[in-house]
């Protein structure tokens, strides 16, 4: 029986997420080392669906410690790839900090907790990435944020509490 592999390049954002969430476990479990773990993730990084399916599932999965510890190995690799990396995590900061409001309002702790720990884990990287490149993401992000939304099209627009904590949160990367 021949194994089936899947080509990083061609991989689904589906696959994506279930390629990060085997090596999550596997590196949980003392399995695969950092520096092995960081360089199969950049390989899935390199294309537009591996790098959202990455950061779709090791932002939101409570149980992958990977980036709460952000091992150097992983940082240099995020470092590597650059914009790419700096453009979704600042977009998931965004967003997930939007969603914390919501959450407040609609009285659902849980998903406020899961979305505060988004907000913290890209904070968390942001620190960590090429500062220039940051702080250009940041300061485009600020200036396009009347046009954001809580939505997949923009369609519903950010409110001023939810902007006024989004930048709580921006300002927040800094300390």
């Amino acid at each position: 029986m021949k194994k089936k592999t899947i080509n990083l390049k061609e991989a689904s954002f589906t696959q994506a997420i279930n390629i990060s969430a085997q090596w999550c476990k596997e590196w949980g479990e003392d399995l695969l080392s950092e520096e092995v773990l960081a360089d199969r993730i950049a390989e899935l990084i390199k294309t537009k669906k591996g790098i959202r399916g990455f950061f779709a599932y090791a932002l939101s999965d409570k149980d992958c410690l990977l980036l709460d510890k952000l091992p150097f190995s992983l940082i240099f690799k995020f470092n590597e790839e650059g914009d790419a990396v700096v453009e979704i995590v600042v977009k998931n900061l965004i967003m997930s900090s939007g969603q914390i409001i919501i959450h407040q309002r609609n009285n659902n702790h849980e998903y406020e907790v899961a979305s505060r720990n988004i907000s913290n884990r890209c904070k968390a990287i942001l620190r960590l990435l090429e500062t220039k490149l940051v702080t250009k993401k940041i300061n485009q992000a600020l200036k396009d944020l009347d046009n954001m939304g809580n939505s997949f099209d923009n369609s519903i627009k950010y409110d001023s509490e939810q902007k006024d904590y989004i930048k709580k949160q921006i300002l927040d990367i800094a300390k």
